[in-house]
């Protein structure tokens, strides 16, 4: 009995040294995005990298002893919900619940109206897709991009189109939201500064899906090429009444347009399409072991943003890593001497919580496939 009791005692010591350290409790990473609604998919892919990196974060011991609590919160692409998000948010710190962050929003309206809590409370906000130029020119503290802003955007679109595409007049729509509005504009001074024309610039309104009078603006405008800064619940549909009108032209949709819907609500016409885009495709940036870690963890394959929620969580922890603490006025300072390599790249943040070397891809339709021809 001894003998066998020795032996389980050596057991239990053994397995021990095996698993991570004991925790200290837990901390939470919440993640504000739409989970349901017309961009359900979008923001579910960026849920996925976040649950993955917490889960490998976790296995090894968790962050400075702590494991990571993941908690999904749906703003269903509304500015009013994204508020009473950041208000439950708000009303669990209030309450003493360990919050080091959020990963969110995943739109700029969005995260616009949520950084009004956000910004007085002691916690981390790093958006996985949010590009509208002023939210980093606000004077936040505590709020990081793991993506470009529109301004990069604007820029690599406009020297492609111009410069690759020989584009020399431009139709430029975008959608009536901030993050539309904004590209929307950037894109038309980028492509007035390459010198080629810009034929018609032309609100829409979000979820558009009818496009009769727009086309008909194009055509008049004498315009070879369109780029449109919205959604994937618009695009598509832009896309097939064009062509379906016999305006087979040049057409670049902005990185809003970049998931499959593009391509299945096209009719037919998404064939050729170019998009811009925060992210590689994740089946050219990661292995077959990672998209089977996701797979085990999301129980489904990662798509378009996955890759960004995994990258934002990642440069959190280690901005709480760096600065040996989860209090968010010390973290915030060590994220913005972090070096870290990712699947979005390197990752190096400057004062105003943008990235140093932010990048954008190029991708288009081939074969009902979106493939990336830049860089």
């Amino acid at each position: 009995m001894r003998k066998v009791l020795c032996s389980l005692i050596l057991l239990t010591v053994l397995l021990t040294g095996c698993l991570p350290s004991s925790p200290k409790g837990e901390v939470t990473v919440y993640v504000a995005a739409p989970l349901s609604g017309f961009q359900a998919n979008g923001g579910q892919t960026v849920v996925g990298g976040v649950r993955l990196m917490a889960e490998q974060i976790n296995r090894s011991g968790g962050l400075l002893g702590y494991q990571l609590k993941v908690v999904a919160m749906d703003d269903e692409s509304d500015s009013d919900v994204a508020v009473a998000v950041a208000e439950e948010i708000k009303a669990a710190v209030e309450r003493g619940d360990r919050v080091l962050g959020v990963v969110g929003h995943y739109n700029s309206g969005q995260t616009l109206a949520a950084m009004e809590i956000y910004k007085d409370l002691p916690l981390i906000v790093i958006t996985p897709t949010a590009s509208e130029v002023s939210l980093t020119r606000s004077g936040y503290r505590n709020f990081f991009r793991i993506n470009a802003d529109n301004s990069v955007q604007a820029c690599v679109a406009a020297d492609y189109l111009v410069n690759t595409l020989d584009a020399q007049r431009v139709a430029v729509l975008y959608n009536d939201d901030p993050y539309g509005i904004d590209l929307g504009r950037l894109v038309a001074e980028e492509l007035q500064a390459l010198g080629a024309d810009v034929g018609l610039s032309q609100q829409v309104k979000v979820e558009q899906s009818r496009f009769a009078d727009e086309v008909k603006r194009i055509a008049a405008s004498g315009a070879d090429s369109v780029y449109y800064a919205g959604y994937e619940v618009e695009c598509p549909y832009l896309r097939a009444e064009l062509v379906e009108a016999g305006y087979d032209l040049t057409f670049m949709g902005s990185d809003g347009c970049f998931l499959a819907a593009t391509i299945d609500e096209a009719r037919n016409t998404a064939e050729s399409i170019y998009v811009t885009a925060f992210a590689p495709s994740p089946a050219s940036a990661v292995d077959d072991a990672w998209v089977k870690a996701y797979q085990a963890v999301e129980y489904r394959n990662p798509d378009t943003y996955s890759i960004n929620g995994y990258a934002a969580l990642q440069a959190l922890a280690e901005g709480a890593k760096k600065a040996g603490s989860l209090d968010a006025g010390k973290v915030a300072e060590a994220l913005r001497r972090i070096d870290l390599q990712t699947f979005l790249g390197r990752v190096r943040y400057d004062e105003r919580g943008d990235l140093r070397e932010p990048q954008i891809y190029i991708f288009q339709v081939e074969e009902d496939e979106f493939v990336q021809v830049w860089p």
